[in-house]
């Protein structure tokens, strides 16, 4: 006895690996449905789901027919002989009844990240669900003794197209999509034979790792690392959470099976899984910003996502009134992608909203450097930067550059911390009183030795120890604004990236263009207006966060003390002015080079000042009358004539500087010769800031004082002298102006 039956084009689901119960058809009714035949001793894992209208019927022999008149897409299907392929009649599966949708539950899993799958799949099992997955997870999970029905098994469609389309089918989607709660949908399910997923457990192929993988990747490897089917399952249950749990992280295993078996809270349990489950969704559209950049070549798409998730809670931000919390990148987290965000804290309270941006600023500068080299930072500003081979040296030369502001600071290293210098930064007195112990906030390094962490903790309960990577270049920096977001390529330019031109008269030494080269280095990391004094591969001072460059010269200047004469000095930005300004400050003081980007319409000024001053300082012995000395110096040892167009401006620091002392002319040496002051005399004022003019140069100076001597020509400084009695000798320097471009 066989069963008459009418096959409809609609398809229905089945349960993994029925029990085949065979029948048989004469004639379709149905022109638009080919007729199936299946043999009738066939005992296989046969779910060729159809939906069919039965009716009895008598037949007396069946065979097998020709697989070329088949229809059906299930593979395990056997070939009838051509004989009785003539008669048209054909054998289908009988649905079973527990695949369709008032049947068992079940768990659709498919993994690309297959971490913990066996522990998964064998607590689901146990729990009583049936499992269906895609080929590779299916395989891994079969291989830990969990038994599968396979995607294709359900939806009767192999995969294809080298596996681009797998779930991508209404069996799955159907299932997964379904509202319980609405009849119209079940009743929909129940006609089409379409059994509803419980549980959808899915990652995605790992695309940040190959696409920021070290070299880079091929374009059409990249191509084939965005995910189709898996997002796809993720939106569906994510739109449907509320009949369909959705697990993303491996994390989430245990709680999963803990919830099915009843332990778990629901709704924070569920409220957790969705919030990896957006997590998750987010970084799908960087796939296409990615295809953009590659395809466009343009790095700034018309719409930017970055997907953010939450690492940790803070006490609080920038102030205690702030709530805040610390986001990482997950491009980046993902990959290792290095930075602070990755960072391993090996000791201490937790990272504060204050710590992170100054170990941050800490971190970004000395990875700067590729010799041995330790950075100090206070509220985000390098206050002590120095290089050496021994990064012992460095450290303290870094303290002493600002001891005051590197108590209480970050300090960041780019070389491994071994057991010395971790006995040094423990033990460091500070060079202000030689007593105190250095403080600090963080230390943060590449690397630690076993003993060289143990000294360290043994340091502070408090001080934070953070074991970070160099940042990977190429990034987007991203500012925010008030309704928006200003995007540019990260500043990863170094000096070896730039071209130097000196256009200064006077060429710099090459160990002056190593100090303007890590005084640029420096300048990079400063709040501008950003001026920075190096020598010697130290920062001497730096001057930040000022309205004006000239404020930031001066505190540079003050920082620097002594140790300016010969230095390099590194600006952030153009000088919009030269004479009585910041470049003129900056040469009177001592400064060797200058070194700054350029742009202004006046840097021919700046070139120009850089160029005429010269600095002569004479010490003279057995003098009567020191002014007709440098008066004679003058005129023969810078070769300049003078005459009565020129102002010649004498000064010593006997007196206070008052606007009052200032006289209208100055009468120099016997020649009766009479100058206008009022040119010069706001040079005299800005380089010598504690002197007077004298009324009278002609005075024999009885006791030994310092006499300024300033020559100015059309309002241009020739030369300035620095004499002081008893003491013999003369130096003499031109000051170099460097302007880089890239």
């Amino acid at each position: 006895m066989f069963l008459f039956l009418i096959c409809q084009r609609n398809m229905l689901s089945l349960k993994a690996a029925p029990t085949t119960t065979i029948v048989k058809t004469i004639h379709s009714r149905n022109p638009n449905t080919g007729p199936l035949l299946l043999f009738s001793k066939y005992q296989g894992r046969i779910n060729c789901p159809c939906s069919y209208f039965f009716a009895s019927v008598s037949v007396k022999h069946s065979s097998m027919m020709h697989s070329s008149m088949m229809h059906s897409s299930c593979s395990p299907i056997k070939a009838m002989s051509a004989k009785e392929a003539a008669t048209e009649a054909h054998y289908v599966l009988k649905p079973n009844s527990e695949s369709s949708s008032s049947g068992s539950k079940k768990a659709l899993i498919s993994l690309s990240d297959k971490k913990d799958i066996a522990f998964l799949g064998n607590g689901l099992q146990d729990l009583g669900y049936t499992i269906v997955s895609t080929g590779g997870t299916a395989s891994t999970l079969e291989s830990a003794g969990v038994s599968v029905t396979k995607v294709e098994q359900l939806t009767c469609f192999p995969e294809m197209l080298d596996g681009r389309v797998k779930t991508l089918h209404p069996h799955i989607h159907g299932g997964i999509l379904a509202r319980r709660d609405q009849k119209h949908h079940m009743e929909a399910l129940n006609k089409h034979g379409i059994g509803t997923f419980d549980v959808v457990v899915v990652n995605l192929y790992p695309f940040y790792d190959k696409v920021t993988s070290t070299g880079g990747i091929e374009f059409e490897d990249g191509i084939e690392n965005i995910d189709i089917g898996g997002p796809a399952m993720i939106r569906a249950a994510a739109k449907n959470h509320k009949d369909v749990l959705v697990v993303v992280d491996s994390e989430d295993y245990p709680a999963l099976l803990e919830f099915l078996k009843g332990n778990q809270d629901n709704q924070q349990f569920q409220g957790n899984l969705h919030g990896r489950l957006f997590n998750m969704l987010l970084p799908m559209i960087l796939q296409f910003q990615w295809l953009w950049k590659q395809t466009v070549g343009d790095k700034f798409p018309p719409s930017l996502t970055v997907p953010m998730s939450i690492q940790s809670f803070l006490r609080y931000g920038e102030n205690p009134h702030q709530k805040a919390a610390f986001y990482v990148d997950k491009r980046l987290a993902e990959v290792n992608g290095g930075g602070i965000a990755t960072a391993i804290q090996h000791h201490g309270k937790e990272m504060s909203y204050n710590n992170y941006l100054d170990a941050d600023a800490a971190w970004n500068c000395v990875s700067e450097f590729r010799n041995p080299t330790c950075v100090i930072v206070k509220h985000t500003n390098p206050c002590g930067v120095a290089s050496r081979d021994d990064i012992l040296e460095a450290y303290r030369l870094a303290v002493k550059a600002d001891p005051v502001s590197a108590f209480g600071g970050i300090v960041a290293f780019n070389t491994e911390v071994d057991e010395a210098l971790a006995s040094e930064i423990r033990e460091f007195r500070s060079p202000t009183d030689g007593e105190t112990r250095m403080f600090y906030e963080i230390v943060i390094a590449p690397k630690y030795t076993k003993k060289g962490l143990e000294i360290l903790c043994g340091k502070s309960k408090t001080l934070r120890i953070l074991e970070a990577q160099k940042n990977e270049k190429g990034k987007v920096s991203l500012r925010q604004v008030g309704g928006g977001w200003l995007a540019q390529d990260s500043n990863d330019l170094t000096p070896e990236d730039i071209q130097f031109n000196v256009v200064s008269e006077n060429a710099p030494q090459e160990s002056e263009l190593r100090d303007a080269e890590f005084a640029l280095l420096c300048v990079k990391h400063i709040k501008s207006n950003a001026i920075v004094i190096a020598k010697n591969n130290c920062m001497l001072g730096m001057g930040s966060g000022q309205p004006n460059r000239v404020e930031s010269l001066r505190i540079a200047l003050r920082k620097a003390g002594d140790e300016v004469k010969g230095a390099a000095l590194a600006s952030d930005a153009f000088f919009p002015f030269a004479w009585k300004d910041a470049v003129e400050e900056a040469c009177e003081s001592g400064i060797d080079v200058i070194v700054e980007p350029g742009g202004s319409i006046r840097d021919g000024e700046a070139i120009d000042c850089c160029n005429k001053i010269i600095f002569t300082q004479c010490s003279l012995s057995g003098i009567a009358s020191t002014a007709c000395v440098m008066y004679d110096l003058v005129q023969t040892i810078a070769n300049i004539k003078l005459s009565t167009a020129d102002t010649y401006v004498g000064s010593h620091r006997r007196y206070p500087l008052t606007p009052s002392a200032y006289p209208k002319k100055i009468h120099f040496l016997d020649s009766g010769s009479s100058f206008d002051v009022s040119r010069a005399l706001y040079i005299t004022y800005t380089r010598l800031p504690n002197v007077v003019f004298t009324a009278s140069a002609q005075n024999d100076l009885a006791i030994p004082v310092v006499l300024n001597i300033v020559l100015v020509r059309s309002n241009k400084v020739l030369f300035i002298c620095s004499a002081t009695p008893f003491y013999c000798g003369m130096y003499v320097t031109v000051n170099c102006l460097l302007i880089p471009s890239c």
